[in-house]
Order: C-alpha cells, then sequence, then structure tokens
C-alpha cells in the first residue's frame, strides 16, 4: 500500500502527514513525502518582474534543497520504517499531484496550507485534486481527529459510482474493527409537498439500504447500521448536520454519483462537505483504473 502525502511546509499541512502515518500503520503501507516547486518563471508577470534569471535556473540545487528539507519534516512525524525517499516536482501543483499519483494507492493531503492567498491557492490545489485524481484522496484538517478509524461513515445514492467507495470503506473498517454508519439522504423537495409520497419512497429506500448493508458490510465485525435521513436541507448540509451530531473518525464518499444533474449534484455534495468538516473524508473516484 503506497500512500502520497503533498505538503507545502506549512505547519497546516503536517497534519497531512501525522495522519498518513497512522493510515499507513493500519493498512501496512509506506508513506512518500511530496512537494510541488513553481518556478518564479512561471508565475504572473508581477511577481516575476525584477527577478534575475539566476534565481530561478538552478533547478537542480533547488529540488535537492527542497528533497533534504522534506526528508527532514518528514522524519518528524512519520515511523521511519514506513518513510519512503520524498519526490519533489516543479510545476502546477494539482497537476504534479494528479500525474505522481497514477503509481500511489492513496493520496493523503490537507484542505489547506498557509494563510492568507496561499491559503486560498491550497484549498484550490485540493479541489482539482479531487476532480481529476483517479487515486482515492483522504483530506483532512488540523482538527480532524481520526484516531485509529474506529468510527467511520459511508453515504451512498445507491448508484454503480457510489458504490465504488464501499470495498475502501469496508478494507479499513475490517483492519481496524471500525463500527460502520451507511446513510442516504432524501432531499424534502423530491415530494412536491406529496405526503404520502415522501412515506412511499422512505420505505423503499429503507429496505434498499438494509439490503446494501447486507450485501457489502455483512462480514464486518464491528457494528453496522443503515439510516435514511429525509430533510429539508441540501444532501451535503444534511450529511454535515448528522455528522456534527456523530463522532465520526473517516468519512467514505465517492466524488460523482449519477449521471446527468444527479451527477452534478454528488460531486457538489462531496467538495461542500469536504469545505465545512473537520472530519476527514476519503473522497473515491469511480472512474478510477481497475488494473
Amino acid at each position: 500500500m503506497k500512500i502520497l502525502v503533498p505538503t507545502d511546509f506549512s505547519e497546516l499541512s503536517e497534519k497531512a502527514l501525522e495522519v498518513a502515518d497512522k493510515f499507513a500503520k493500519l493498512m501496512n503501507g509506506t508513506v512518500t513525502p511530496f512537494h510541488s516547486h513553481i518556478p518564479i518563471s512561471e508565475m504572473d508577470e508581477p511577481y516575476a518582474l525584477g527577478m534575475s534569471s539566476q534565481m530561478y535556473q538552478d533547478f537542480d540545487e533547488i529540488e535537492e534543497a527542497l528533497s533534504d528539507r522534506l526528508s527532514q519534516l518528514a522524519e518528524e512525524k512519520i515511523d521511519k520504517k514506513r518513510l519512503e525517499k520524498p519526490v519533489v516536482m516543479m510545476g502546477n501543483p494539482a497537476q504534479s499531484i494528479v500525474e505522481a499519483s497514477e503509481e500511489y494507492d492513496y493520496i493523503v493531503m490537507s484542505t489547506h496550507g498557509r494563510t492568507g492567498f496561499s491559503r486560498f491557492l491550497l484549498g484550490s490545489v485540493v479541489e482539482k485534486v479531487l476532480r481529476l485524481a483517479h487515486t482515492p484522496v483522504l483530506i483532512v484538517e488540523d482538527e480532524s481527529d481520526v484516531d485509529d478509524f474506529k468510527k467511520i461513515l459511508v453515504t451512498t445514492d445507491f448508484s454503480d459510482n457510489a458504490a465504488s467507495a464501499y470495498p475502501y470503506a469496508k478494507m479499513i473498517a475490517e483492519k481496524s474493527g471500525a463500527d460502520l454508519d451507511l446513510i442516504h439522504v432524501i432531499s424534502f423537495d423530491q415530494f412536491d409537498e406529496d405526503e404520502e409520497g415522501s412515506i412511499s419512497i422512505s420505505s423503499i429506500r429503507e429496505k434498499r439500504i438494509k439490503l446494501l448493508e447486507k450485501e457489502y458490510f455483512h462480514s464486518l465485525k464491528g457494528e453496522v447500521n443503515s439510516t435514511v435521513i429525509v430533510s429539508q436541507d441540501s444532501p451535503h448540509e444534511a450529511i454535515f448536520n448528522h455528522v456534527k451530531d456523530n463522532d465520526y473518525n473517516l468519512i467514505v464518499m465517492a466524488t460523482v454519483g449519477r449521471t446527468g444533474i444527479n451527477y452534478l449534484m454528488m460531486g457538489s455534495t462531496t467538495a461542500n462537505l469536504v469545505r465545512h468538516v473537520n472530519t476527514a473524508v476519503l473522497s473515491v473516484n469511480p472512474k478510477r483504473d481497475k488494473n
């Protein structure tokens, strides 16, 4: 199990290294620290203006210095038995992470890095990685308490795309002995104020989620519960409110759900949830190649 951990050397992004060490221990994996450096020559004109060419030509020296710094930082957070040689790439951070991640099983990264404008930039990088990477992405906040991954939430819209996240949730729960909650959200506005329709749909989906629970998660040693939530809120708001009332260590969900309009809604749900929860979120791209 190979884990890639992008960092910008900020204190907030160090959280990803700490979580990656725990995750690698659980999964019997290795951790590779990663940094993408943007040369001054690739910055916008106002930033590069007046800079001598010498300042951004010595890429080999820069790479060596960054690699040494990555090693020093990673050795403070990660067990040496699980630590691999750092990787440094030059260029667009999101693109570099996606490209490098093709050789890895997981990406672990923080939603925010440095404060101010750079903090916003790293948040943007995360969203691009979530959309483009075929490798599952574990997103953490500084407040994320993964503990030993003992309580896991899995979301579903019953689509094939959503099902792509189940094997990951099951594998982590098997290794950690976690309790697992499986939830499905029905937005109240789907019913057009038809009370009988809402009761009927809720009943059908409650039966469906119980079948899904038995099909995918019956073998887990921890407690497994499945719930249908009917809410006047949007899906991500309903999930957020549910998470606030429960101390989960990890949320597992697909980046996209159904096709068409629902496809866009599920993608929006994942991105919005990542922005607002403190809980760690494992996002699985259903288009991941099965090689």
